[in-house]
């Protein structure tokens, strides 16, 4: 899959206002009412990531969890990191 260019990711991004681009990655911030909460949204992206293939890097501390998309094996933000940040972004109220 190729990569976007800038001016495409800037593009991407507009459809997609919580996330932000941060050293050639886009991230997403979430914070939820509690641990739990916070649990139950990683595992439907764990869920929505196995179907796609695709994997973002996940920290969790208590009720807030980051995300970080990046296609690793092309070297920089593809497409698919886009498609499954929409379907992240689908999970959140």
């Amino acid at each position: 899959m190729p990569i976007l260019s800038r001016d495409d990711v800037r593009e991407k991004l507009k459809l997609l206002p919580n996330w932000t681009e941060e050293q050639d990655e886009i991230i997403r911030q979430a914070a939820f009412p509690d641990f739990v909460a916070a649990m139950d949204f990683v595992n439907a992206v764990a869920s929505k990531a196995e179907a796609a293939g695709h994997h973002p890097d996940i920290e969790i501390r208590y009720n807030k969890v980051r995300l970080a998309l990046v296609s690793h094996d092309a070297g920089g933000l593809t497409q698919r990191d886009f498609d499954l940040a929409a379907a992240i972004e689908a999970l959140l109220p």
